[in-house]
């Protein structure tokens, strides 16, 4: 069991953080993950990315538009899953569809600087990522098919009874911590307290593993910036 460890044995134990069951095999998903912790305080006197997200949005109009944005294969390949777990994506978009999309209109969401370094590498490669608190859940985590009956507290919405074969991230204890790949609880979301992290990659079908790689890197090196470290190694699994 890894609950209790501390983040240097989490660092050395990193494979078997998270496990994927075998009944998700059908849906032929992977991730990329690691952990971060707050190392040391660094005074924020101003917003720390301000330039990163004028520079993501002038990065976003040179490449793509909101006409064409659909036809782009990395943004297709999550359509794609959304469509065959059940979830109609033009009426629900991939969460980082939507920040790209929000991008291209000159906006960003500024919530915290932890969640939005993961918003920016998310919009960047446009692999949704996931950031848990890891004070809030018990290793190891797992990712499997909802039994049915499970209880899902999603951010920014009601509770929720969950049906069967959802792809889901678990906790030991059985926390509903994600349904894979679009929505997160409110059980382990980021706080302004949280100072320690699983931060997690969702790949799909037809998505490149390095970018899925590249996308937790990403958060890791703007978390550097405001005292965060990060174990010094991205577990790649499917």
């Amino acid at each position: 069991m890894l609950g209790g460890m501390s983040v240097s044995e989490l660092c050395v134990n990193l494979h078997d953080l998270v496990v994927i069951d075998k009944c998700v095999k059908v849906f032929d998903i992977f991730v990329a993950y690691t952990v971060t912790w707050l190392e040391r305080s660094v005074a924020i006197t101003k917003y720390p990315f301000e330039d990163d997200v004028r520079e993501l949005i002038s990065y976003l109009r040179s490449m793509y538009s909101l006409d064409k944005l659909k036809e782009d294969p990395i943004i297709r390949a999550y359509r794609d899953f959304f469509w065959r777990i059940g979830i109609d994506p033009t009426k629900v978009r991939p969460a980082s569809e939507a920040l790209v999309r929000r991008g291209l209109r000159g906006s960003f969401p500024r919530i915290n600087p932890v969640v939005d370094a993961g918003n920016i590498a998310s919009a960047y490669t446009m692999v949704p990522i996931g950031m848990y608190d890891l004070d809030s859940v018990e290793p190891p985590f797992k990712i499997t098919l909802s039994r049915g009956g499970e209880v899902f507290r999603p951010i920014g919405g009601r509770d929720e009874v969950l049906g069967k074969n959802i792809p889901i991230l678990i906790d030991s204890k059985g926390i509903v911590m994600h349904i894979y790949p679009h929505r997160d609880s409110r059980d382990t979301c980021i706080r302004d307290t949280t100072n320690k992290i699983l931060i997690m990659g969702a790949g799909v079908p037809k998505v490149p593993r390095d970018l899925v790689k590249k996308a937790v890197e990403k958060v890791t090196e703007l978390l550097n910036r405001i005292g965060w470290t990060s174990c010094k190694h991205v577990i790649l699994k499917n």
